[in-house]
């Protein structure tokens, strides 16, 4: 059975099952969306538009086509060829088993459904099912586009390789399935979440602070702990070289002390609940919805972004797992194909990414750099120096480069970069790249670029593998007509 989803179907179209469908159609799924909700195309496209804007930050590897969403009247049309079917309609026992019951009478007995339930358990989801063997809790994290995590949860009738073959499918599309070894009421996610939420109900009741105050002491300190090595391993590091056992000598008998509320439930009055929501007005209130959703896509990224680069370049956390699906999808995408012209090479369209701008809003130096360095590399891809041709050995380094900064780009700009190959005998390659603002053209950076072929097995220089050094001619055959770039060859201070 393939571990790559096919077809997706999505019923319910709200904050998650919206986000679900982008998922699926991003990483190329043709997806079939069921929600009876009057504007439903209207808020899923919108979602889905905040999705796209967030992957063309999140990532430069080259994404799938793009797979069709199609909204339909039925059920029964929705899950009609579908391997993963993803139920995502209002948290009600009532309302969910029925709904799963009807998917489960139309979809193939073979298509595994999930459900996107925060808290309910899956036996009593399951309970009216013919084939409950393959429904499950696929219970995601919000946006789920962007957040990789979702608890894989059977019921007392899942088939344990059902749990085992999800986990397989959302690997492609991004995503880390976890497997409970038992159901229970919120699973781990939640039941977390809840306590803290308890926790800071009772703090803001007593006014020990306010809504801005709790949320800055989450943001700033355990929060980002926790966003890249989580509650166990932070505080292994926290018990010193003698470790986890260290910890819990020092830090376990707190536990006994009065210092929370977890087993008093704060009660929710109308005054409380009042108190609580004019906080957050004062706090976020200056922002729309989907706005908010943007900042907090952003932050996001930047943060993947930051933990795909850390551990030595290895990656960590979210950021290791970013890394992978990256590496899948160069592996996948097609081969890059361009007919050799005596027009410029459009090598690169890359977008500024939040991590890319400095404190006065632009991008910095480095990331001039990145554009051109990851347009020398398009351009080896184009000549057949893929990774293949680096792993059995070969491969070009930069030795030597000259830029020109002559405008700022900032952050969310689109830009593009074109090249012309100078003359140069494949052995080396001697490239002239203009960096540009695709919305007004203007030109905001150039270089001048010099790579040398060498043999990583031999440790020297050596002329490319005759397959590569063929391309590479056609290109600079079809670009020796073109006129030398006027700033080709100058040193740093010359005047053009």
């Amino acid at each position: 059975m393939t571990t790559k989803i096919q077809k997706a179907a999505c019923i319910g179209g709200g904050v998650i099952g919206g986000a679900w469908a982008a998922r699926f159609v991003l990483a190329g799924i043709d997806t079939k969306m069921f929600d009876p909700h009057p504007e439903a195309e209207r808020i899923v496209g919108e979602v889905m538009a905040n999705a796209e804007r967030a992957y063309g930050l999140l990532t430069m590897a080259p994404l799938p086509k793009k797979g069709k969403l199609t909204f339909v009247k039925t059920i029964e049309e929705a899950v009609e060829g579908a391997d993963w079917i993803q139920e995502s309609v209002p948290e009600r026992v009532d309302l969910k088993r029925n709904v799963i019951t009807q998917i489960d009478a139309a979809a193939d007995p073979k298509a595994l459904i999930g459900s996107s339930t925060s808290g309910i358990m899956p036996t009593e989801l399951q309970r009216d099912m013919k084939h409950p063997e393959r429904m499950f809790v696929a219970h995601p994290y919000n946006p789920v586009y962007l957040l990789p995590l979702a608890e894989l949860v059977g019921g007392e009738k899942t088939a344990p390789e059902t749990l085992e073959l999800a986990k397989a499918r959302l690997a492609p599309i991004g995503m880390k399935g976890v497997i409970l070894k038992k159901e229970i009421e919120a699973f781990v996610g939640d039941r977390l979440l809840e306590a803290v939420w308890r926790e800071g109900l009772w703090l803001i009741k007593d006014d020990i602070c306010d809504t801005e105050t709790l949320d800055d002491v989450i943001r700033y300190s355990f929060g980002m702990r926790w966003a890249q090595m989580g509650m166990f391993e932070t505080y292994r590091i926290a018990g010193g070289e003698a470790g986890m056992r260290h910890f819990i000598a020092q830090f376990g008998p707190c536990l006994s002390w009065p210092w929370t509320k977890l087993t008093d439930v704060v009660d929710l009055t109308d005054e409380l609940i009042d108190k609580i929501a004019s906080q957050s007005d004062a706090q976020s209130g200056a922002y729309g919805f989907r706005e908010l959703e943007r900042i907090r896509d952003e932050n996001l990224v930047g943060i993947m972004q930051t933990l795909k680069g850390s551990n030595g370049g290895k990656g960590w956390g979210a950021g290791k797992l970013l890394s992978e699906f990256e590496a899948q999808l160069w592996a996948n995408a097609p081969k890059p194909e361009a007919k050799a012209s005596a027009d410029l090479l459009k090598l690169l369209e890359p977008k500024v990414h939040p991590s890319w701008v400095d404190y006065n809003g632009h991008m910095t130096e480095f990331r001039y750099n990145q554009c051109f360095a990851d347009a020398a590399d398009a351009f080896l891809r184009l000549i057949g120096v893929d990774m293949d041709y680096v792993a059995a050995g070969h491969s070009y380094y930069t030795v030597e480069a000259h830029n020109q900064w002559l405008d700022e780009a900032k952050l969310g700009d689109a830009l593009f970069v074109e090249a012309q190959v100078l003359p140069s005998d494949g052995k080396r390659i001697h490239t002239y790249m203009w960096l540009r603002r695709a919305s007004d053209n203007a030109l905001l950076a150039t270089c001048e670029h010099m790579m040398l072929h060498v043999s990583s097995k031999e440790g020297k220089s050596v002329p490319p593998l005759p397959a590569v050094l063929e391309k590479f001619n056609q290109f600079a055959d079809a670009h020796a007509s073109l006129p030398v770039p006027e700033t080709a060859g100058r040193t740093v201070g010359q005047r053009k």
